[in-house]
């Protein structure tokens, strides 16, 4: 390899011909795709055009929180008791899940419903909705939801999974409106 003379103190080292030919050939390749795809813009832009609807109208659901794969969302609207909803998760960060994230559960209580907990059994308006764990799959402590009345502009969201990270813990709590990104229906 060659040694340029550099800054007092640093040698730099020049490419070598095979690292100089790679990098020409690079740069070609990179010339070549833009120039193919502004030559062929109109094969890939209805594409495009789909990835962006499918990501602002279509939820795929990965997850074992609820039973479906794939719903569309509507943005519109009030949620109401039994719809599925989409929102940002706004509680304590734990196991893998962040604030900002998008989470898919189902509203089970309204603002004026009463929760209920008794030892880690949480019941809204009298209905059972599950027992809260003691900890995460990670070690973290779990605690139930606090007893009280369901504020407005609050609902109470539940996963169908019993290990589903939902309102029946203080780390998950009540759902905000301004958290809901929509109401979800199922397409499959």
């Amino acid at each position: 390899m060659n040694v340029l003379s550099g800054p007092p103190g640093r040698a730099a080292l020049a490419p070598s011909g095979a690292l100089k030919a790679w990098l020409a050939r690079r740069g070609r390749d990179q010339r070549a795709l833009w120039l193919h795809l502004r030559r062929r813009w109109y094969v890939y832009a209805p594409g495009a055009l789909a990835f962006v609807v499918a990501q602002h109208f279509l939820l795929f659901n990965l997850t074992q929180s609820l039973p479906y794969a794939v719903v569309w969302l509507d943005r519109a609207g009030t949620p109401l008791r039994g719809d599925l909803v989409v929102y940002r998760f706004e509680g304590v960060e734990l196991m893998q899940v962040r604030k900002g994230q998008r989470f898919f559960k189902r509203i089970v209580g309204l603002p004026g419903d009463v929760v209920a907990v008794e030892g880690r059994r949480v019941r809204v308006n009298g209905f059972e909705v599950g027992s809260a764990r003691q900890m995460t799959l990670d070690g973290n402590r779990l605690e139930p939801i606090a007893a009280g009345v369901i504020a407005p502009g609050y609902y109470f969201v539940q996963g169908t999974h019993a290990m589903s990270f939902d309102s029946r813990y203080r780390a998950s709590g009540l759902v905000h409106a301004s958290q809901i990104i929509g109401t979800a229906h199922v397409i499959f």
